[in-house]
């Protein structure tokens, strides 16, 4: 089982999350955002073109490359069935307790039968220290050869000063889907952390929830 575990950690190509920020093994950086939808089809066909305008503009303004990441799943709708019966379990009158069964089991065979996706969109931005070394024919491998035999402290200021390279571009993205429209919130390192591990365990929101 050792030998299974560290094969897969081989094939995972993040080396560790720090401050939001996921660290690749190649030393590269990546910053995750978390973008808002819009819902094109209703607006008017001025406001359509107007968007996709915008949008193109924000893209070809753009220096560097950004991934845009749609995660579908099916609707987890356990939490919401135990605060039901939570409620059920609290009210007084009969009629209150089989309107509210009866309500849970729509709630279930609806989404049972109707397979509801939830959509969440995101955006990824990355930095790479080659990038900015045209004179380094070695890659950036070297670079973070080097860096590692620093101190503690020495590179723990290489990391904030590439840190501050990201920010700047996650800012510029953010600017250019604001005035599209989209509203963007950087992800936390609980946030990355979480939608790596369900990007890595899909099978996890389909086993059942634990009750206390």
């Amino acid at each position: 089982m050792a030998i299974n575990s560290k094969a897969t950690q081989e094939f995972v190509p993040i080396k560790e999350i720090r401050d939001g920020i996921v660290v690749m093994k190649d030393g590269s950086l990546r910053g995750v955002m978390l973008a808002s939808s819009v819902n094109f089809a209703l607006k008017s066909a001025d406001v359509q073109q107007a968007i996709i305008s915008q949008f193109q503009n924000f893209l070809n303004s753009l220096d560097f490359s950004i991934q845009i990441f749609i995660q579908s799943r099916k609707l987890d709708i356990r939490p919401y069935i135990a605060l039901l019966e939570e409620r059920y379990k609290e009210q007084v009158g009969d009629l209150l307790k089989v309107q509210t069964k009866e309500y849970m089991e729509f709630i279930k065979s609806f989404t049972e039968n109707a397979n509801i996706m939830s959509k969440s969109f995101f955006v990824v931005v990355p930095f790479s220290p080659a990038m900015m070394n045209s004179k380094n024919k070695s890659g950036i491998k070297d670079i973070f050869k080097k860096s590692g035999k620093k101190t503690a402290e020495q590179r723990i200021e290489v990391f904030e000063e590439h840190r501050s390279q990201l920010e700047q571009r996650m800012a510029v993205v953010e600017q250019g889907l604001v005035r599209s429209g989209i509203r963007v919130v950087k992800l936390g390192t609980e946030e990355v952390v979480e939608l790596f591990y369900k990007l890595f365990n899909p099978g996890e929101t389909e086993k059942p929830m634990k009750v206390n």
